[in-house]
């Protein structure tokens, strides 16, 4: 049997653990490893496991994931998440669809904290969706906006996304942290606009609320400032070279835990609590950051990318054709798998594909993350809709995937703005590092 076989038959095995729901970082380390080992011998198969697991938990660039998870987690724990949304429902509430809109803002800036999807949509769900509800809001655009809104938490910057592609094509953390942020900001002008053309259309899906006066809302950011001050020193600390991504995760977490300390809003239960999440999740990511480091030796030995790749030269659809290809399929299986093993399964596979056809890195990180976060909101899996779901109670699934449909053609949209003008995602890396 061909190692090409023998490649296509793993990625064929990898499908079928994860429809069978084994977590992702075990189906792709099982793969990997007997793989390797069917193709290489059991002693590379065991050095590989031993080598790659070590160099995966201690790898320096992989310490603002547990920093930037806490970040998220205290700023939850300590009600932050709140003032975000207040500040941004005292200056856009008033307007047709004010409160979905503030949503959007609050997911925006809560994603410049917590770095995840699923963080964002269930904390500002949490907050947002009772007060919209109660105001007659349509139950279609308020959770559509929610789950929409949450999914910049894998786009804006600290992005978990990012990280791990960082990792799996050794990128610059940093640059693409720069690059998220334009694309970031288009989405949630993007979404906004949604938001005020479907109250428009119907005005009683979004009645406007409560108009403040100029004091209220400077009160109300003022509230915010302290937070928001984190995120810019954090975000804003790299852009000018201050210190390192690695850095900047260690003093924000640090700056957010003294933050919830002075303001007394942070008890020893609820720290405790935002600890334990923190482990949870950090040795789940890192648990998928090993399990692709041993899945992409195999992949190589498999020679599947290039393979993969020559296939794609041969059908002559040129560098955009193929790239056309690869986010259709990545719309196929955001259907059916989560964004995370979407990007560990298909980056080792895609890359080289990418470079081949001469188109930037880190302008791919972006595009892939952006249809990642497609996927999040489309049927049957999408996740956020599902979260979303388990915050909204009795709300049925049809209505939220009909409430995010409008967002999604928005995301649509900014994908074919990115692919047009790459400089989208480029230009602050590039004046950054260049």
């Amino acid at each position: 049997m061909s190692p090409a076989t023998i490649g296509l038959l793993g990625i064929a095995g990898l499908f079928l653990l994860l429809a069978l729901r084994t977590p992702v970082a075990f189906a792709m380390l099982f793969v990997g490893f007997f793989g390797l080992w069917g193709l290489e011998g059991l002693r590379t198969a065991g050095a590989v496991l031993v080598t790659e697991s070590y160099s995966s938990v201690t790898a320096e660039s992989l310490v603002v994931i547990p920093m930037f998870i806490l970040l998220g987690n205290i700023s939850s724990a300590a009600g932050f998440s709140r003032g975000l949304y207040d500040a941004a429902y005292a200056w856009v509430g008033r307007f047709r669809g004010g409160l979905a809109s503030a949503s959007v803002l609050g997911c925006a800036a809560f994603s410049a904290v917590s770095g995840s999807s699923v963080a964002t949509a269930v904390t500002l769900g949490k907050v947002a969706l009772p007060e919209m509800r109660r105001l007659g809001y349509a139950d279609s655009l308020a959770t559509g906006a929610i789950a929409a809104g949450g999914t910049l938490g894998f786009l804006i910057p600290p992005s978990t996304g990012f990280v791990l592609y960082a990792i799996l094509t050794e990128q610059s953390i940093g640059r693409l942290f720069m690059a998220g942020i334009l694309p970031g900001l288009l989405l949630v002008v993007l979404f906004i606009a949604v938001v005020w053309f479907v109250a428009w259309r119907d005005p009683a899906a979004g009645p406007a609320g409560e108009a403040l006066s100029l004091r209220q809302k400077i009160a109300h950011l003022g509230q915010a400032g302290p937070l928001l001050a984190v995120i810019v020193l954090s975000i804003g600390g790299i852009y000018v070279g201050a210190f390192t991504p690695v850095e900047a995760s260690g003093i924000g977490a640090a700056l957010v835990i003294l933050l919830a300390l002075i303001k007394r809003q942070l008890s020893m239960d609820s720290f405790r609590k935002a600890l334990l999440d923190t482990l949870k999740t950090t040795a789940m990511l890192y648990m998928i950051v090993i399990g692709a480091n041993v899945l992409n030796p195999f992949f190589a030995v498999t020679h599947i990318p290039t393979i993969l790749g020559e296939g794609l030269q041969s059908l002559g659809l040129g560098p955009y054709g193929s790239l056309i290809v690869i986010i259709l399929a990545y719309v196929v299986m955001g259907m059916f798998m989560d964004g995370l093993a979407m990007l560990v399964v298909s980056i080792p596979i895609v890359f080289p594909i990418i470079l081949q056809h001469g188109f930037d890195p880190i302008w791919f990180g972006v595009v892939a993350v952006i249809v990642i976060e497609m996927g999040m909101i489309t049927p049957p899996v999408g996740l956020n809709v599902f979260v979303v779901r388990g915050v909204a109670g009795d709300v049925p699934l049809s209505t939220i995937f009909r409430g995010v449909f409008p967002f999604l053609l928005a995301m649509i949209v900014a994908l074919l703005l990115i692919i047009a003008f790459p400089d989208i995602a480029l230009v602050l890396p590039n004046s950054m590092f260049d």
